[in-house]
């Protein structure tokens, strides 16, 4: 992964559970991005499953509900995991970035990509999740989902969709549900649905 910004450990619990880790993420200080949040967003799910799918930072929404994937993205990985024959129930959700990052535009917060500092900064809370949840495969939704886990730059046209081995673990790098979203036309959001879906049965596969 990538390497983590030293000042971000201090607010992770060594060897904790995924409870522990929640309750300690709220006081993490690791970045500015806490200052405007309304809150940290942490992972959600089944502590044991067998898949971990990161995202890329929570959205408006997540960032007031504090739950992950409860959005239009969210939506859209619930269809996508249905069709895959993947029980959401199943799975553990979480995205590489804890806070919501954003600018302001009148009364509406617009979506800013996080910054590789930013990535950085919360390393220490995926590695932690990853640990405790010890997953079978991570599905790394979007470029900078794949960024934090593999720890490089990575194209995800080029390396979507198939299996890729980390030396721990398998990693099955694929589109951010909201890669669909912005289709405009229906046969291209459906093109993209479909792929991510595809994406999905590969990592359903995975078995270690």
């Amino acid at each position: 992964m990538v390497e983590s910004r030293p000042g971000a450990q201090e607010w992770v619990p060594d060897g904790a559970g995924i409870a522990a880790l929640r309750d300690a993420v709220g006081s993490c200080r690791g970045c500015e991005l806490w200052r405007n949040a309304t809150q940290a967003v942490f992972g959600d799910g089944k502590a044991n499953a067998r898949i971990l799918l990161v995202g890329e930072q929570p959205g408006d929404r997540e960032d007031r509900e504090g739950e992950p994937f409860v959005g239009p993205a969210g939506r859209v990985l619930d269809e996508a995991l249905d069709a895959a024959g993947i029980d959401r129930d199943d799975v553990y959700v979480t995205n590489a970035v804890k806070h919501f990052r954003f600018e302001e535009r009148g009364k509406r917060r617009i979506h800013r990509r996080p910054d590789v500092g930013h990535v950085v900064a919360c390393a220490p809370w995926l590695e932690a999740e990853t640990a405790a949840v010890d997953p079978d495969c991570i599905v790394c939704l979007g470029a900078t989902a794949a960024r934090a886990v593999l720890g490089r730059p990575v194209t995800v046209g080029q390396e979507r969709g198939r299996p890729l081995s980390t030396g721990e673990r398998t990693v099955v790098v694929t589109i951010h549900p909201s890669a669909v979203l912005r289709m405009r036309e229906r046969a291209a959001r459906e093109d993209a649905l479909a792929g991510l879906v595809a994406d999905l049965v590969v990592a359903a596969r995975v078995r270690r």
